[in-house]
Parts: structure tokens; C-alpha cells; sequence
């Protein structure tokens, strides 16, 4: 599409002409090419520059009485696009109007010349007066009234409209400018819309009144009417016009008379091109997509059978390449919508196949089309004799006015003259022109990239065709290095589909290549597997025309290859290359090496079963092993030596030909290397070729075979990875070929489980490794596990000891919700560390001490033992939160040798440690006894309170701390004392006392499983707070011992206290009575209300009467309390009963709170002696 000029390729733009002040061009011109739609500018600072739209002589009406000379002019369109303004814009300065009457008369003439120019033209003419305003700006007001003289004038003089005078006043607020200029841009359009619509009615007038008798005039009209449209954005009506010139043009094929035959079949495709493209382009730029395909194939249909004459139907060719080559650019570029394909109507005559509505498809077709065209170009270059004699001449011949047409330019002194050619001058220019260019990159360029587009759309099969032809077209212009890389891509496609005859040819290709470029390698590879394929089961030669280099694919054929391939691994012969590179060798200072993976196309040249009789073996202990070769390659194969190589280097061994010379392979066996003789190593066409040998070993571990390497020849080897039976694959080109398959042993049973890998026990290891443990592990302290290694006939060298702790649950030892802030904290289990006697005297230790701890792995370098020692270590782990958890602890060392190298033995314990909380901390708080305080937030609990505890200010409330042992073993308390947070020291010292009393316990408290310990804390708040933090609670104890025992760790156990609430109490009820009574004794029972409150209070009490007292005074009444006063009740009580009594139950209730008291039970409880009791008391000295 790069080849039209940018007037086909773009929409037209309407041209609007600013003659005059060049100063306001730019911007004028900046806002109209910005505008939608944009219009361009054709500036002209003067009136001198005017004569660029004159018409020339050509135009003149006159000279065009005869008949049309051609169908389309080839620079019309560019004409208006340019140089025949729709608009002509005279900008001028209001002092030339108003000011000297020289230069107004100046402006008159100016104007007469202008209007001279474009007479006969229809152009709009716009007179613009620009006035400088006395203001800052540079912005336009329009004046659509005119009133002095003078501008009426000049609007008599110029023909022009009432509106089309304009004035201009500058000013510099951008806005206003900006206002101003889109004015202007708006009246630009509407003249340049009325413009382009009168001129399509003026051509559309001739159209209708149908006074020609020329077909090419009828075109041509429908051609303008069109174009014009498109200057409007009428795009029906530019559709509809350009297809009734497309059908014009294909009537006049067998018509015309007016050029000679084959220069006129060439104009008139050269028409049908443009007219074709704008048809595509309006049909695409309104998302008709499938109209669009189906008009491409009624234009193709209607001219592919149009081929002209024989001696350049390669021009027929060519212009069929550029219709698939131009359409697939405009798919490729449009924004139409890809209809469904279930939608589309697949298969049918009107709708379009799914491959039509992708450009790929296009980019082929114009590839195949252009490689038509270059056969037939050199077909007629063959025939032609004369075409050495236009080759200079042809430099002369250029387009011609019309298009499609072509004249030799010919010079007569300062002129130039048009002479129109015969057929005969144009099929030596066309051959010229088809001479001078290389149609073989601009094919790879199509193909490649519709090889790219398919690939897009996963069509792969059809990519690789694609890829396929590129490669042959670098192939054939000797670009050999881009043709493998391509082929190599097609041919692994091909082996995956197994497509035997493409892959032949491919591979055909790709083995000329590499001679091509002096590959020894590539070259052997390629040939080995041509000659593998199976070609019996593809058609005759006949049915093949072009199998490339290497022919079609048959029999004979490849029993040449093959020859030809082994002559060349054993250095029998050579392969000519070409002259940079020389002949391809095998020779010893470039030695050839193959390797087959389980992958390789390769496998069907050679494929090397292993399999161990035994999946178990002991070390020394001798296990079979049988090695089977297979081959596909069309005749047998001598094998000069095959070597086994395994992943312990001990054990390879080196199998030579009993049959073939010995001094070639011999060479090739590394010193000390086990070798074998085999009667015969000859590999025969798809029979397995069975070697069976012991193997042994005294590494402990997995023996595997991993690569058998066969040698042909001194300088030829191929490294083939061994394969397990029991899962090798089958040859994917050969499974469904007419074949006898036998298994690769004598044994069905090792075929069917045989794997190439056996695994060695490690020797009985002679030492002892025990774990010890004291019970469950506690959260807090540091858990000691005693580790012993003893030696019972083992000498240990090189030990090292591995302990891994796995988390039973599989949850993992790191809390999740902590895992990105790493910490020892964070860890459910630690282990801290490990302690051992490798520091004592009398051990030694090795010159790579090793020693990793990790949190839950651990690396620690055993010393020496000798046989009857033992050494032993102690590991540190560390509970932070209860889980069971295994310990498993690895010891490896050599019992023999101190190398890195030498086998090792391994013994293994596991232990399961389970992780228990040590001590649950409980707690509560007490009111003082036999004094209530009324607290509110009792009464009313807020929504966000929680059930926080509430505690009266300034009163002293107690604590109980509980501790029970949760533990199967006796714990020791040490001290418990509460603590203030690191945050919160001023706080409680300044809010809350809270009496500890000594911190450590006179003798520390043993705790049996199941026991609980409790002490008591004083808490006196001092002021209110809604959340008062309390500290939490330190509490240091031990596991019990026993004397001389060692002391076990201490642990610190701490547990936070919640919040309390602290309140100030309205009103508090205290009681009072003796510590006890005396059966028949009178004492006094005392009810004290305390009003702290600024208000009167009103109390309401009652008193029930008791059956085990007496008692005298007010039962119930209604009292009242003064602020911040108290109020006593007294009643004289008798008790009538001995033992625990109650008294009588008082009740006090508050009118203003609306709530109540009553004593509790307990303190509502005297115990009652039947006699005075006669009480001494002891160690009072000692506590005061």
C-alpha cells in the first residue's frame, strides 16, 4: 500500500488558501489542522505567490473538444488536495482599507488579480479586514454588518456575499482567541462544504444530462462526484458512486479502441486497482467487514482470468499479488469488528471462509501470486532476444498524464515531448523493469508475514507452510544460514504431526544446508535421520514433482544416504561443500559427538535400553545388567566400542568389537577402566542387540546408568542416554508402521519392570545412637535432650550429626500471622543450641569443624570415635507455645576413611517430644468486707465495658492470684509479684497502689500436678480511669529435683491482667458488729450510710426479722442523707442459738439510683459462742 501516493491513501481533506498578514498564519492553520474534521492550509504570505492556482493550459475547456486521451488523470486528485483551494482567505490589515487611499487602491488591484486567477473555478472568496485594537491581545471578533463605505466597495469589486466580509480585532486573552479562531474555523468549513457540494453537483449535472458518448468520460465524472462526497464525508454517496465506475470500467474490456491491446488491458487494471481500494477502504471504515471480503472476491473473480498477452502475462501476476497485498494492509490496519465464525455461515457461496477474514491469508495468496510472476518473467526473459537493447533506453520511459498509461519522455531543447509507445517498445520496457528487480525478498517478506500473523492466531500447521516457502526462498537466493533456522522449526512441527514425506523433504533441505555451510555435524545428523524414516509406507516417486535437494523420498534413496553417511563416520570418503568451505571430513582435529536425549529426533538411528536385574542390591554384592541396542537405519551397523558410563564413575565399563580391529578402540579406553569383548557388536535393522554384564559397587545409594556411548570409527561417537523399559517411549514415526516389535529383553517381566537404576543398602551400621528424655517438654524453659553415640565395632570418621524438628500436625514451627516479621519470638519451637564434649581433652576434631544452628535445624561435626568410645552432646530446645513436635536426629560418617569421598553410613532416631503449657494463672478481685459500695457501671454496664471488673476508688480491694500446675511433673514456685508494662510505669504509680508484700516465697511452694497455689494483692485505686491497666503477673518457678541432682533452669512465666474499671461510689453501706457473740448476750448491730455525693440522698431501708436474735429498733423507714454526711441505724441484738447464725437481713435501698443493698450471706454471718471463750494467743512478740 506504501506504493500509492498519500493522496489515494488518506481521505480527502478540504484546502482552505490564507492569502496576506503571515504573522497570523500559524496560528490560524494550527487550529484548522486540529479541527474535526481537520482542514488544511495552503499560506501565501502575498498576492505575488497567487499564480500557484491558476489553471494551466491543459484545463483549459477549450483544448478538450476531442476525445478523452485517458480514463483517470493521475494528478487530479493531488491537484485539489494542493494547489485548487476551496476557500480563498484574503487577510487585510484594516489600516490598508481606512488609511492611504494608495494602498486601498492597491488592495482593489490586488483583489481584480485574484479574482482573475480563479475564474471560472467556483472558489469561495472570504475578504478578512484585521483591526489592531488599542488593547493588549491577539484574539478575533467578527462583524457580519459592514457600514462604512468603503468596505461596501470592496465588496462590489470582489463579488462578494453580505457574510463573507470579516473583521478582526486582536487582543491577547487567550481564551477570546481561541473563541475567535474556532468562529473562523467554522465559517472556513460551511464555505468549504458548500464549495465541494456545488462542484459534485456541477459533474453530477453532465452525469445525469448524459451528453457523451465516451465510456471513459462517464467514468472519470463518477470518479469526481466520489471524491467530492469524500470531501464532504458522504461516504454513501462516495460508495455508491465509485461503484458505478468500477462497473462502467469492466464493460469496457473488449470495447475500447483507443490504446494499443495490451497497454489498454493495463490502464484499465491499473482504474480497477484505485477504484477497488477507495471501494475497501469506505467499506471497511464502516465496519463492513464481511461486504468488504465479499466485494475482494467479486474483483478478483472478474479479472483473474484477464491475463493478457503471453508475453507479459508475469504483469498479470504481479497485479494479482498487489490486490492480495493491498487488502491484507487495509484487514491489517482496519478497525472492523471479526465477525463470530458460528455466526458467519461457514462453507456458503455469499458468506466468507474463516481464513478470508484474517490478512494472513491475503499476505500467502500475494506471495503465491508474485512467485508465479517471477516464473513467468523468467520464462519470457529466456525467449526474449532483444531485451539487452531496451536496457538503456528504459530510463526514459515515464508515467503518463493519464493512469495506467506509460510515454517516452522525449527532449527537445527546453521542452518536452510525450510520445505514446507501441506494445511491442512496452513489453521491452516491462522486461527491463522486471529485470531489474529481485522478486525473492519481497516474497519472504509476504510469507514472513503471514507465517507471523498465522502464528498469532495459533494456526500452526498452516504457519509452517508458510515457513516452509520463506525457507525455500532464502534457499534459493543462497541464504543457506536463514533457511536452516527456518527449516529447523518446520521440521520439529513435522516430526510432532508425523507427516513422513514434508519431514523428508525438510530434512532434504536441511542436509544441503549444512553442506552448503561446512557442517560436519549437522550434516551427519540430518543424513542419519533421512536415512531412519520410514519410506515404505509413502506413495510411489510419481506422485512428488518437487522434493527438494534430496529428491523423492524411496527406498533406494535412502540406502544412498545411508552409504553415503557411514562412508562418511568412518572416514572412508568425503562430501565436496563448496569453495570457501572445502570438503566435509571426520578427522581427528574436529571429532564428531552425537547425543540422543529421550527427546532426540535421533532416537530411531539409536536407542539404548538398561535395565538391573535386581531393584535392591548389597554393596560388593555382583547385580546383572542388560544393555539392549536398537536401530531403524535401513542396513546393519558395525560398532567399533561401546562405553557404559554410570553416575558412580567406579563402575563404568568399556565393551569392545570381537570383530573389528583393536588399535582404534583401544586408544579411546581410559587407563584402569573395566573392559569387555563382545563377539559381535553389529546392530541390525529393528532387532535389539542384547549385551548382558555384572556390575558392582561398595557406594551405598542409587546406581544409575545414564549415557551408552558408541563408537564408529576412530574420530565418530554417539552418546545415547540410557532408557528404563518399563517407561521408554515408543518411536513416534514408526508406531503405526507394519513392523515385528520384540521387547528389549529375553525376560517379558524385565521388560515390563526393568528400570535402569538400582539402589544400593548402605552397610549395617555398627554404632549406637540414643536420645534421651525427662518427660514432657515445658513452654518457657530450655528442654535438654541428652544425644549418645556409641561405637560398637565402627571406627566413625568424618561424622556429622543432623537434627531436624518437624512440626506432627504439618502446620509448620513459625506462627502464619508472623511470618513476615521473623523473629525467635515468633517461633513455636527453637532449637537454642547444641553443647558437646568436642572441647574436652582426649577428642579429636577434624580440620572441618562444622557446626550450623539454625531454629529448627542443626549441622554439628562429630570428632573421631574409636571403637568401644562413645561422645555424647546435649540439645537446647525451646518451647514458646504448645505443640507436639518430632526430633529427628541423623548421624552419617565413614567407617573406613576420612575422604569427602568415601561411602557413609547412616543411622537415624526419631523422637516425639510433646510441648505442654507448665502453669495456668488465674485471678478475681474482692470488695472489702461488710462494706458495700454502690458502683453504677454495675447497675448500667456500657456497651464497650466487656465485662471489665469494677473497683471502687480509694478503697481497698483484694486480689487472689490462682496458679495450678497443668503438668505431670512437680513444679517449685520461686516468687510471683506483679509489674508494671515498660509503657505503663507512670500510670499504676500514680493511679493504683498494689501491695505485693515480699516477692519471693519463705520456701519455695511445691506444686504436685493438679494443685493450685494462690496468693493475695492489696489494690487501692487513687483516682477514676475507664481502663486502669494492673501490670502482669511475673511468676518464676522450676521443675523439682532432687538433692544433688542438678538444678534445672528457672523460667519466667508472665501473664498479663486485664483492665479494670475504677469509679467513684455515690453511697456505701458498711456493717458492724463483733468478731463473735456470746449465747444470751446483748451486742450492737451498727448499719452505717455514707452519702460521698454533693446531693441530698433519700434512702429507704428495711430490716427482716431473725428467729436466732432478739432485736430492737426501727424495722423499716425512709431516711435522708446529707451531702457528704453519714447516717447510722443501730439495733441491740440477743442471740438465742449457738454456732454459725445469720443476722437479720437489712436491705438498704436508694430512691435516686433506683437500686438496692443487701448484705451477702458471708458477711451477714456471726458465730455464736454458748459461753465466753477463753482464747490465747502466740507468736505475737515475734510478729511485732
Amino acid at each position: 500500500m506504501e506504493e500509492y501516493p498519500e493522496e489515494m491513501r488518506t481521505p480527502p481533506v478540504a484546502l482552505v488558501s490564507l492569502v496576506g498578514c503571515p504573522e497570523l498564519h500559524p496560528s490560524i492553520s494550527t487550529h484548522l489542522h486540529s479541527d474535526q474534521p481537520p482542514i488544511n492550509t495552503l499560506a501565501l504570505p502575498d498576492f505575488s505567490k497567487i499564480s500557484i492556482m491558476a489553471k494551466t493550459p491543459k484545463e483549459n475547456p477549450s483544448s478538450n473538444s476531442g476525445p478523452p486521451g485517458g480514463i483517470l488523470k493521475r494528478d487530479w486528485l493531488l491537484k485539489h488536495r494542493t494547489r485548487v483551494p476551496a476557500v480563498v482567505a484574503v487577510l487585510i490589515s484594516s489600516d490598508h482599507v481606512s488609511g492611504d487611499p494608495a494602498q486601498w487602491l492597491q488592495v482593489c488591484t490586488d483583489l481584480e488579480n485574484l479574482k482573475a486567477v480563479i475564474r471560472g473555478r467556483n472558489i469561495k472568496l472570504v475578504l478578512v479586514v484585521v483591526v489592531q485594537s488599542a488593547s493588549k491581545g491577539c484574539a478575533f471578533v467578527f462583524y457580519e454588518v459592514v457600514k462604512e463605505d468603503r468596505d461596501l466597495r470592496a465588496r462590489e469589486n470582489s463579488d462578494i456575499e453580505y457574510k463573507l466580509t470579516l473583521f478582526f480585532v486582536l487582543y491577547e486573552d487567550r481564551m477570546i482567541a481561541l473563541r475567535m479562531i474556532l468562529l473562523l474555523g467554522n465559517t472556513f468549513a460551511e464555505l468549504a462544504n458548500t464549495y465541494y457540494r456545488e462542484e459534485g453537483r456541477r459533474v453530477k449535472s453532465r452525469l445525469e444530462r448524459k451528453g457523451y458518448n465516451s465510456a471513459e468520460l462517464h467514468i472519470r465524472y463518477c470518479f469526481k462526484v466520489a471524491v467530492y462526497a469524500e470531501f464532504r464525508r458522504d461516504w454513501i454517496e462516495a460508495l455508491r458512486l465509485y461503484e458505478d465506475a468500477y462497473r462502467a470500467l469492466r464493460e469496457m474490456i473488449g470495447i475500447a479502441t483507443r490504446l494499443p491491446a495490451i497497454q489498454r488491458l493495463v490502464e484499465i487494471k491499473m482504474v480497477a486497482e484505485q477504484l477497488h481500494f477507495k471501494i475497501s477502504t469506505l467499506l471497511l471504515h464502516g465496519g463492513k467487514l464481511t461486504e468488504a471480503i465479499t466485494w475482494f472476491r467479486q474483483h478478483y473473480a472478474s479479472y483473474r482470468k484477464l491475463v493478457g498477452s503471453p508475453e507479459v502475462i508475469f504483469l498479470h501476476w504481479e497485479w494479482l499479488s498487489r490486490q492480495f497485498l493491498v487488502f491484507a494492509e487495509l484487514l491489517e490496519t482496519s478497525s472492523a469488528t471479526i465477525p463470530s465464525i458460528a455466526n458467519s455461515a461457514l462453507g456458503s457461496a455469499d458468506k466468507p471462509t474463516e481464513w478470508e477474514l484474517y490478512p494472513a491469508y491475503y499476505y500467502q495468496l500475494a506471495a503465491q501470486n508474485l512467485k508465479e510472476k517471477r516464473s513467468c518473467l523468467e520464462l519470457a526473459l529466456s525467449m526474449s532476444d532483444t531485451i539487452d537493447d531496451v536496457d538503456g533506453s528504459a530510463e526514459s520511459v515515464v508515467p503518463s498524464v493519464y493512469v495506467g498509461q506509460f510515454a517516452r519522455l522525449l527532449e527537445h531543447g527546453e521542452t518536452f515531448e510525450m510520445q505514446p509507445l507501441t506494445d511491442e517498445e512496452y513489453i521491452r520496457y516491462t522486461l527491463a523493469e522486471g529485470k531489474r528487480f529481485q522478486d525473492s525478498f519481497e516474497i519472504i517478506a509476504l510469507l514472513k508475514k503471514s507465517f507471523e500473523a498465522y502464528n498469532n492466531l495459533k494456526a500452526q500447521r498452516t504457519a509452517s507452510y508458510c515457513g516452509f516457502q520463506m525457507a525455500r526462498e532464502h534457499f534459493a537466493i543462497n541464504e543457506f544460514s536463514n533457511a536452516k533456522k527456518l527449516f529447523d522449526k518446520i521440521a520439529s512441527l513435522y516430526r510432532q504431526e508425523g507427516w513422513v514425506a514434508l519431514l523428508w523433504e525438510a530434512l532434504g533441505y536441511l542436509r544441503e544446508c549444512s553442506k552448503k555451510l561446512g557442517s560436519v555435524q549437522d550434516y551427519i545428523e540430518y543424513s542419519l535421520e533421512m536415512a531412519a524414516l520410514p519410506v515404505s509406507s509413502i506413495a510411489g516417486a510419481e506422485f512428488f514433482r518437487d522434493c527438494g535437494p534430496a529428491g523423492p523420498p524411496s527406498l533406494p534413496q535412502i540406502d544412498t544416504i545411508h552409504k553415503e553417511v557411514i562412508g562418511l563416520l568412518r572416514g572412508e570418503m568425503s562430501i565436496e561443500s563448496n569453495e570457501e568451505n572445502g570438503s566435509l571430513r571426520v578427522v581427528g582435529d574436529h571429532p564428531v559427538l552425537l547425543e540422543i536425549d529421550i527427546v532426540s529426533p535421533l532416537r530411531v538411528v539409536l536407542l539404548a535400553s538398561v535395565a538391573f536385574h535386581e531393584q535392591m542390591v548389597k554393596p560388593l554384592a555382583p547385580t546383572l545388567i542388560t544393555l539392549s541396542l536398537l536401530s531403524q537405519l535401513p542396513h546393519s551397523v558395525e560398532i567399533d566400542q561401546l562405553e557404559v558410563q554410570f553416575n558412580q564413575s567406579e563402575c563404568n565399563f568399556t565393551i569392545l568389537n570381537g570383530q573389528r580391529p583393536q588399535s582404534a578402540a583401544i586408544s579411546n579406553v581410559q587407563p584402569g577402566r573395566r573392559v569387555e569383548t563382545a563377539l559381535d557388536l553389529s546392530l541390525a535393522t529393528n532387532k535389539w542387540l542384547r549385551l548382558t554384564y555384572d556390575v558392582k559397587t561398595e557406594q551405598s545409594g542409587k546406581l544409575e546408568c545414564i549415557y551408552v556411548i558408541a563408537r564408529i570409527g576412530p574420530h565418530f561417537s554417539i552418546c545415547c542416554r540410557a532408557e528404563s523399559p518399563a517407561s521408554m517411549n515408543e518411536l513416534p514415526l514408526w508406531k503405526f508402521e507394519d513392523r515385528v516389535e520384540t521387547f528389549p529383553t529375553k525376560d517379558p517381566a524385565l521388560t515390563f519392570s526393568g528400570q535402569k537404576a538400582t539402589q544400593v543398602e548402605e552397610p549395617e551400621p555398627l554404632v549406637d545412637l540414643k536420645l534421651g528424655s525427662s518427660g514432657p517438654a515445658l513452654v518457657g524453659e530450655s528442654f535438654i535432650v541428652p544425644v549418645t553415640v556409641t561405637s560398637r565395632g565402627h571406627n566413625i570418621h568424618s561424622g556429622e550429626l543432623k537434627i531436624n524438628l518437624v512440626d506432627t500436625r504439618g502446620g509448620g514451627l513459625l506462627s502464619p500471622r508472623e511470618s513476615e516479621t521473623f523473629s525467635s519470638d515468633n517461633l513455636h519451637v527453637e532449637l537454642l543450641g547444641i553443647s558437646g564434649q568436642e572441647f574436652e581433652p582426649g577428642f579429636e576434631t577434624g580440620p572441618d569443624n562444622i557446626k550450623k544452628i539454625q531454629h529448627s535445624f542443626g549441622l554439628v561435626s562429630v570428632p573421631f570415635i574409636n571403637d568401644g568410645d562413645s561422645w555424647s552432646c546435649k540439645l537446647e530446645i525451646r518451647w514458646h507455645r504448645p505443640k507436639p513436635v518430632m526430633l529427628y536426629v541423623s548421624l552419617g560418617y565413614s567407617p573406613n576413611s576420612t575422604e569427602p569421598s568415601a561411602p557413609k553410613v547412616n543411622i537415624h532416631k526419631s523422637l516425639l517430644i510433646e510441648g505442654k503449657i507448665a502453669v495456668v494463672i488465674n485471678h478475681r478481685y474482692m470488695l472489702p468486707f461488710r462494706r458495700d459500695p454502690l458502683l453504677l457501671s454495675k447497675i448500667k454496664p456500657s456497651p464497650d465495658s466487656d465485662h471489665m471488673p469494677s473497683l471502687p476508688v480509694n478503697e481497698t480491694s483484694t486480689l487472689i492470684i490462682i496458679t495450678k500446675n497443668c503438668t505431670e511433673v512437680p513444679l517449685r514456685l520461686l516468687s510471683m509479684s506483679i509489674k508494671a508494662d515498660d509503657n505503663d510505669d507512670d500510670k499504676i504509680g500514680s493511679l493504683c497502689t498494689v501491695r505485693n508484700g515480699p516477692q519471693g516465697l519463705v520456701d519455695p511452694a511445691l506444686l504436685v500436678p493438679g494443685e493450685e497455689f494462690k496468693k493475695i494483692f492489696s489494690v487501692i485505686p487513687e483516682a477514676n480511669s475507664s481502663k486502669l491497666k494492673m501490670g502482669t503477673i511475673h511468676l518464676r518457678w522450676t521443675r523439682d529435683f532432687e538433692p544433688g541432682e542438678e538444678s534445672p533452669s528457672e523460667v519466667l512465666t508472665k501473664h498479663k491482667l486485664p483492665d479494670v474499671h475504677v469509679e467513684l461510689p455515690p453511697l456505701t453501706v458498711n456493717l458492724e458488729c463483733p468478731p463473735h457473740a456470746i449465747l444470751g448476750n446483748p451486742f450492737t448491730y451498727f448499719v452505717r450510710i455514707h452519702n460521698l455525693t454533693q446531693l441530698l440522698q433519700e434512702i429507704k431501708f428495711s430490716l427482716a426479722d431473725s428467729q436466732s436474735f432478739v432485736l430492737s429498733g426501727s424495722h423499716n423507714d425512709t431516711i435522708f442523707v446529707l451531702p457528704e454526711s453519714e447516717h447510722i441505724l443501730s439495733y441491740k441484738l440477743v442471740p438465742l442459738g449457738s454456732g454459725s447464725q445469720q443476722l437479720p437481713r437489712v436491705t438498704v435501698t436508694s430512691v435516686r439510683y433506683s437500686t438496692g443493698f443487701q448484705p451477702s450471706i458471708a458477711a451477714s454471718t456471726i458465730f455464736v459462742f454458748p459461753s465466753k471463750p477463753h482464747l490465747k494467743f502466740t507468736g505475737l512478740e515475734e510478729k511485732e
